[in-house]
Formats: structure tokens, C-alpha cells, sequence
């Protein structure tokens, strides 16, 4: 079943969810995070530091309203830690706003905690621990159950305050359905394998069902229509069923203090002898506590995946004065209240067994593969930046072959493999590369480009030609363009692109070999000015002969004019005679 996923946002190299899972739960491919639901342990820390809040979690508040419409004794459990989610002060005017959106009563899941602080203190008593983990926080158990299967014996085997909650309920009501309320995504995973609880909200989703039907938990006058409270308050509204009511007696206000950190081990009113009591919050020091506990006896270990504790939940609504603010609530509301403590209990005892993920464990050989992928044969080469969102390369190595991860996601590899592409790219291009800072000062120059110049290593863009154009580009921040510039030093032409870069706060020149091209033009136009002088010499020998033939044909036909004339004279005197 879906419980947490992320929803549809630009992914690309970020990984920042990636390194904050503390069991690698996500599949980081096709530049998309995807929750690993087989691995993750939904401590919700991945979400939390998403920059684009990407969170998209499995939203029971359809469900339960279906549950609240069939008219059943609803019942909610509701963490302690809505005092600091809502800014309350008391737990009647919750319990009110919870009746008007339908829930036939609310009672604070502390009931359970306090139930299970007792059991602790039996099983701590009876000396049979080398060492103590508590069973509060389901994701930490999950964690546990898959990764740490050393460490197993000396998790608690009791049920958490929501199951045990659950449990008192149900004893006391065996027709009410049994709803949690909370700040944490584990919390529906558990309660849906459970099987005493019809679902959980977060606090999110109920804050978001008290706007739908315009429920102000601020407002006292919601709890004026409400029945009076009987004397611990109870889904019996103070009928004949309250016999059923098992009244606290010692620690239930104590265990108010469970959602803030030390909150499991402030809820003891006495701490049995020969341990020292220890609390760890935070997924970032999950893993190493648990690694330290191999290595010492006597140790009860508080642990809450979440930093601050259960107040600073991944559904927790943020209010200003964050987890700090948060404690200073349950500890002003737990302490207000008077010690009393849950007597009587139903069997709460649990079995944590080893679990695992299904992942495939690849062979020396496949790893080795994978690392030479990205140019890692040797140790030496193997970095561990921690980059890709993955603590080793060989980790990383691990998530490729499961199909988790990507090679191309090693930043090391890339960035080395685009730098040394970008300088084949440069230092084998046909045209000339000069970068400059702003001070005209050149900082990246390629052979092609000192060779145009006919300058080794030209310090400052006015060594080259002319910088009018590029220090105007770099004053406006627009591209210009210089054609057939000549450089002086060879003689040599070229065009000139000159493209600011803003980002990088420098200016990129780009010079294009234009020589033969323009010693072409010029040949061209020498042949052109050759070929328009001997065409204007044949034009005026041409017009020479034609004016000497038309001077000879002139001279020519005047004498056979005469011949002629005098032939016809001839001829008629002969006729004549």
C-alpha cells in the first residue's frame, strides 16, 4: 500500500532527499525521487528537506469521514502532541472539536504511553536485558527489524502507545472503531497491520477536515453543546457503561511527556537500577547509536526518528518557535496536570521479528564493474564525497545493480568527464577561444587562439587588439560582433563574437579565422581591376581597327566610285559613237 511518495517535481541533481534517508529508500533514476516502499521506514525526514515540498502522503481523511458517516462509535487517540501542532492548552476543547466532526469521543493516546512505561519498568526489573531499546516510535522499530538484526534482542517487546491505546479502548468499548491522531506518517503504516486500528490522521489532514466543516478548535463555544464529561471522560457519555472505565491511577500525566525529547525516560517516576538512561532523536543519529550499543551493556536507549521528538513530526503543523517553542508547550501542559497513572491494562506485549528489504546482494565482481563505470579501478579513486546522495561509492555501486540509482549520478565522474569533453572541445576547435574576467583579464585562453594572435600568453585582452567592443559587451551585458578585425602582430583577420556570461561574472571572445578569406576577396579584386583594364585595352584596339577598316573601306569604295563612273562614261560614249 501507498503511504509516502513524492510527487512530480524537477529532480535533477539535487539527491538531497537521497542523503538525508538514512536507509536509502529511494529510487533517484529518470531525475524523479521515488520512495523504496519496501525499504523506507517512514520516518518522513525526506520530505522535510525537499526544497520543493515535494511531500505526497497517503491521505486517509476520505476513509475516515466514510467511518464517521456510518453513525459507529468512533473513537480517536489522540497524541499528545496536538497541544503544540494547535497551540492548545487543554485537552476539552480538542475533544469537543473532534465530537463536532463526528468521533463519538477522544482520549489522549498518554493512556497507552503510561501503560507502557509500566511494562518497561517490569521488563527492566527483571534483569533480563543486556541492553534496553524502546518500542515508541515505529519507525525506528522498522528500522531496526530490517537493517538492524543484531540489535533486535534488545528492542522492547511491547506494543507502542498507539497500539496500546488501541488495545484499552477496544477492552473497554468492543464495539468502538479506534482512530489515531497524530504527526506521523509511520503511525498508518503501523496502524493499518495492526488490526485494532480503523486508520490514522495526521495533523495535517485533520486540521484540513476541521476547515472543511468550519471547526475552530480555538473556539470554546464549540464544546457548549457537548454532553457533560464524566469523571475521567469516555465514549460512555457517563451511562451505565462507565463500569467499564478503568480509572488511571499513577504516571499517566507523566506519559504526556512522550512526544518531546527524554519524554519515555521523564515519564519513569523511578528508574530501575543498572542502566543508564540515554535518548537519541534524529535519523541522522539512528544508525550510529544503534552501532554504539554493540559495543556496551547497560544501556536504556530512548530513540525517536525525529528531531525534537514527536512534536517535530513530518505532519506536524509548524508553528512559530518551532521544536523549541513545541517542548516548552507539552511541558507547561504535562505538568499542569495532576500524577495519575493506568492501573489496569490489556496484554500489550508485542514480537518484533527480522524483516527484509529483497534487495539483491551483487558479487564483488558486479560492484568492481559498476565503480569502473566511472573511472574508479582502484580504492584510491573511490572518493565517498557523499555526492550523489549515497555515504560510499560503493554503496552507490550497490543502489545501480539493485536498479535504484544511475551511474551518470556519480557528480565527480560527470563534472571530470564534461571538463575534460568541454577542453577537447576547446583546445581542438577551429576557432580561437579567449575567457576574460571583467577586468578584461584573460583567464582561459586555447592554442588556436594564440596562434592568431601570434602571443603566447597575452595577459589582458587589450595585448590582443583593440578592447572597445569587449569592454563595452562586458559594461551592457549584451553580445556584440567586430568584423575582419585585423590582428597586427600576424597580419592576420578575423571576426569577432564577444559574448558576456552574467553567471559567471566573464566575458567570452570568440575569434574566427576570416585570412583566406579575405586574402581571396583581395586576389578577387585584383583580378577584377586586371580584368576591367585589359578589357577597356581591347575595347580601344577594337575601336582602332574599326575606325582603320572603316577609314580603308571609306578610301576603298571612293575609288571604285570613280573606277565606276569612269566606266560608265566609257561605256556610253562608246554607245553613242
Amino acid at each position: 500500500m501507498f503511504y509516502l511518495d513524492f510527487q512530480k517535481a524537477d529532480c535533477k541533481n539535487c539527491y538531497k532527499c537521497l542523503r538525508s534517508c538514512p536507509v536509502k529508500a529511494i529510487d533517484a533514476r529518470d531525475e524523479q525521487a521515488k520512495i523504496i516502499e519496501s525499504r523506507c521506514i517512514l520516518c518522513g525526514h525526506c520530505t522535510l528537506v525537499c526544497p520543493q515540498n515535494a511531500k505526497s502522503v497517503h491521505n486517509d481523511a476520505q476513509n475516515i469521514e466514510q467511518l464517521l458517516a456510518k453513525n459507529k462509535r468512533v473513537i480517536a487517540s489522540v497524541a499528545p502532541a496536538f497541544v503544540s501542532s494547535f497551540g492548545m492548552r487543554a485537552f476539552e476543547p480538542f475533544r469537543a472539536a473532534l465530537k463536532a466532526l463526528g468521533f463519538a469521543d477522544a482520549f489522549e493516546t498518554s493512556e497507552g504511553a503510561a501503560a507502557v512505561t509500566a511494562e518497561y519498568k517490569k521488563l527492566l526489573k527483571s534483569g533480563k536485558y543486556e541492553n534496553f531499546i524502546t518500542s515508541a516510535c515505529p519507525a525506528v522499530n522498522r528500522a531496526i527489524e530490517l537493517y538492524h538484526h543484531d540489535v533486535l534482542k534488545f528492542l522492547a517487546p511491547v506494543d507502542s502507545p498507539m497500539i496500546a491505546h488501541a488495545k484499552i479502548l477496544k477492552s473497554r468499548f468492543p464495539d468502538c472503531s479506534v482512530v489515531f491522531v497524530g504527526p506521523c506518517i509511520a503511525k498508518k503504516r503501523e496502524a493499518k497491520e495492526s488490526g485494532v486500528l480503523a486508520g490514522a490522521l495526521t495533523f495535517e489532514e485533520l486540521s484540513a477536515l476541521f476547515q472543511k466543516h468550519n471547526i475552530s478548535v480555538e473556539d470554546n463555544s464549540v464544546a457548549k453543546g457537548s454532553e457533560p464529561k464524566p469523571e475521567r471522560g469516555c465514549a460512555c457519555g457517563g451511562s451505565k457503561e462507565a463500569a467499564a472505565c478503568v480509572a488511571p491511577k499513577n504516571g499517566e500525566m507523566r506519559a504526556k511527556f512522550y512526544p518531546i525529547s527524554r519524554g519515555i525516560i521523564k515519564s519513569f517516576d523511578e528508574f530501575p537500577a543498572g542502566y543508564e538512561y540515554i535518548a537519541v532523536d534524529g535519523v541522522s543519529r539512528l544508525d550510529q547509536a544503534l552501532e554504539d550499543l554493540r559495543g556496551v551493556k547497560g544501556v536504556f536507549l530512548e530513540i525517536n526518528a525525529c528531531e525534537g521528538a514527536c512534536v517535530n513530526g513530518p505532519c506536524s503543523i509548524k508553528r512559530a518557535g518551532g521544536s523549541v517553542e513545541a517542548n516548552v508547550m507539552v511541558r507547561g501542559y504535562t505538568n499542569s496536570m495532576p500524577p495519575d497513572a493506568v492501573d489496569d491494562y490489556p496484554d500489550i506485549r508485542a514480537e518484533h521479528k527480522a524483516k527484509t528489504a529483497g534487495d539483491r546482494i551483487p558479487s564483488e565482481d558486479e560492484v568492481r564493474a559498476v565503480l569502473a563505470s566511472t573511472g574508479k579501478t582502484k580504492p584510491s579513486d573511490e572518493l565517498n564525497c557523499g555526492a550523489c546522495g549515497y555515504s560510499t561509492c560503493r554503496e552507490k555501486a550497490w543502489a545501480v545493480i539493485n536498479g535504484y540509482a544511475e551511474v551518470e549520478m556519480c557528480v565527480p565522474y560527470m563534472r571530470e568527464k564534461a571538463e575534460s569533453m568541454g577542453n577537447v572541445i576547446i583546445e581542438h576547435s577551429p576557432n580561437g577561444i579567449i575567457v576574460c574576467n571583467g577586468d578584461l583579464k584573460i583567464t582561459e585562453i586555447n592554442r588556436r587562439a594564440q596562434s592568431m594572435l601570434g602571443i603566447a600568453s597575452p595577459e589582458y585582452i587589450f595585448d590582443c587588439f583593440d578592447p572597445s567592443a569587449v569592454f563595452k559587451a562586458a559594461e551592457s551585458g549584451n553580445s556584440a560582433y567586430v568584423e575582419k578585425q585585423k590582428l597586427e602582430k600576424t597580419g592576420r583577420y578575423a571576426d569577432i563574437n564577444i559574448v558576456p556570461l552574467a553567471k559567471e561574472k566573464s566575458v567570452l571572445v570568440v575569434l574566427t579565422d576570416i585570412t583566406d578569406r579575405v586574402n581571396y576577396d583581395d586576389e578577387l579584386d585584383k583580378v577584377k581591376r586586371d580584368t576591367l583594364a585589359v578589357t577597356g585595352t581591347v575595347i580601344e584596339k577594337q575601336m582602332r581597327v574599326a575606325q582603320e577598316i572603316a577609314s580603308l573601306l571609306g578610301e576603298t569604295t571612293a575609288e571604285t566610285k570613280v573606277a565606276l563612273l569612269k566606266l560608265k562614261d566609257a561605256m556610253l560614249k562608246e554607245k553613242e559613237s
